[in-house]
C-alpha cells in the first residue's frame, strides 16, 4: 500500500478543512447482490491499487455549513473570492471528463452559466461563460496532476476521488476506520469507509467514502459536523459511465471576444515533508505555516503576509467574517478561520476558543 493512503498530514489549508466530512448512514442502502466482505486495510488497498480512471459523469455537490447569504459573484475584482465561497454555500453540478492523468474537463453548471477547467497534455484552461474570461497555463514537462493546482482552478469542484486523497492521508491513530453497510451511488454498488475522529475537541464527527466494489475509484464523499444528523458537505457522481470519452472533449479554443490571460507557471519544488502530527507551535523562519498540535485537534498559523489586506477578496472577508476579540472570524460547521488584526491567519477543525488560545502563543 502507498505511504499516501497511510501517513499523517497536518490539514494546513483551508479549502481542504472544508472538505473533511462524513458519509455514514446517507448514501442508500446497495440494493443489489452484497459485496464481498472486506476489512478496512482491504478497502484502503483497493483505492490505493486503483489506477487514473477514464471516465464521464455528472457530480452533485451540496453544502450547508451555515456560511452567511452573500450576493453573487460577478465580474469585479472580487468575483474569484466570491467563486469559491459560491461553491461551499449551496448546490452545484458538474460535469467530468477524464482519460488518464493528463487528460481531464470539470464543467460547473451554474444557472446562467458555466465555468470549465480543461487539462489537454500540458496545456491547462479555465474558462468562465459569465464574463467570457479565460486562463492559460503551460505546465513543465512531466507535472503530474488535475486541472485545479494552479491559481484559477481553484473555483472548481473537486471530484470525489480527488477529495477522498486529502481525506484518506489524515488516518492516524487518533482515528477509528470501519466499514458501514454497502451503498449505491450513481447505480454502482460501493464500500462504505468510514473514518471518525476519536477526540472530542474537533468540529468533524466522522469522514466516509464510498468507494467502486469493482474498480476501486471513490464515488461520493459526505461531510457532517459534529452533533448533526445532516450532511454539511456531500459530492458524488450522479451517473458515471467508465471507458474513455472522446478525444475532443479535452480540446479548447476561446470563443470570440474571451479576454485571455497568460498564468506563468514554475516547476513544482518538492520540499521537505510539512506532515509531522507534531509540528512546533513557534512560526516558521522561512515564512510557512505553522502548526500546533498533532491529528484533528491540530491548528495551522499563516504568518502575517500570507493573505494580503490588499487582496481582491477583501471586501468579501468583510462580508463572511465577524468581529471577535483581536481580529475577525469565519465560522463554518468544520472549520473555524481567524483573521487576526497583526494580519497572521490561524485555522483549524477546532472551536475558535481553540484558535485564539494557539494565537497567544506567539
Amino acid at each position: 500500500m502507498t505511504r499516501t493512503w497511510l501517513r499523517w498530514l497536518p490539514a494546513v489549508a483551508v479549502p481542504a478543512v472544508i472538505a473533511a466530512g462524513a458519509l455514514a448512514g446517507s448514501l442508500p442502502a446497495s440494493a443489489g447482490d452484497p459485496l464481498p466482505a472486506k476489512t478496512p486495510e482491504q478497502v484502503l488497498q483497493l483505492i490505493a491499487q486503483h489506477r487514473e480512471p477514464a471516465l464521464s459523469g455528472t457530480l452533485e455537490q451540496s453544502s450547508e455549513l451555515g456560511l452567511p447569504e452573500l450576493p453573487k459573484s460577478g465580474t469585479g475584482p472580487d468575483a474569484s473570492g466570491a467563486a469559491w465561497l459560491e461553491l461551499l454555500t449551496g448546490p452545484h453540478t458538474a460535469r467530468v471528463y477524464r482519460d488518464g492523468p493528463d487528460n481531464a474537463r470539470v464543467q460547473v453548471m451554474d444557472r446562467l452559466a458555466e465555468r470549465n477547467a480543461i487539462r489537454h497534455g500540458n496545456d491547462v484552461w479555465f474558462y468562465n461563460s459569465k464574463d467570457n474570461t479565460a486562463a492559460h497555463a503551460q505546465l513543465p514537462a512531466g507535472e503530474a496532476g488535475g486541472t485545479g493546482r494552479h491559481g484559477a482552478g481553484s473555483d472548481v469542484t473537486a471530484t470525489p476521488d480527488q477529495l477522498a486523497a486529502m481525506l484518506l492521508a489524515k488516518i492516524e491513530p487518533g482515528t477509528d476506520v470501519a466499514v458501514g453497510a454497502d451503498v449505491q451511488v450513481a447505480g454502482r454498488a460501493a464500500y462504505n469507509l468510514v473514518l471518525t475522529p476519536k477526540s472530542g475537541a474537533t468540529l468533524v464527527g466522522s469522514i466516509a467514502v464510498a468507494v467502486d466494489g469493482q474498480t476501486g475509484l471513490p464515488l461520493g464523499v459526505e461531510i457532517k459536523a459534529r452533533g448533526q444528523s445532516d450532511p454539511a458537505f456531500r459530492v458524488a457522481y450522479t451517473s458515471l459511465t467508465l471507458g474513455a470519452p472522446d478525444a475532443s472533449v479535452f480540446t479548447f479554443t476561446p470563443p470570440p471576444g474571451a479576454t485571455v490571460e497568460e498564468i506563468p507557471v514554475k516547476k513544482h519544488e518538492h520540499g521537505n515533508d510539512a506532515g509531522n502530527a507534531t509540528a512546533p507551535a513557534a512560526k516558521d523562519r522561512a515564512g510557512k505555516p505553522a502548526v500546533t498540535g498533532s491529528g484533528w485537534d491540530s491548528v495551522v498559523e499563516f504568518p502575517a503576509g500570507t493573505a494580503s489586506p490588499a487582496s481582491d477578496a477583501t471586501a468579501l472577508l468583510e462580508q463572511a467574517t465577524v468581529p471577535v476579540q483581536g481580529g475577525r472570524l469565519l465560522s463554518t460547521a468544520l472549520v473555524n478561520v481567524l483573521v487576526l488584526d497583526d494580519g497572521r491567519v490561524v485555522a483549524g477543525s477546532v472551536p475558535v476558543e481553540r484558535l485564539q488560545a494557539a494565537a497567544a502563543q506567539k
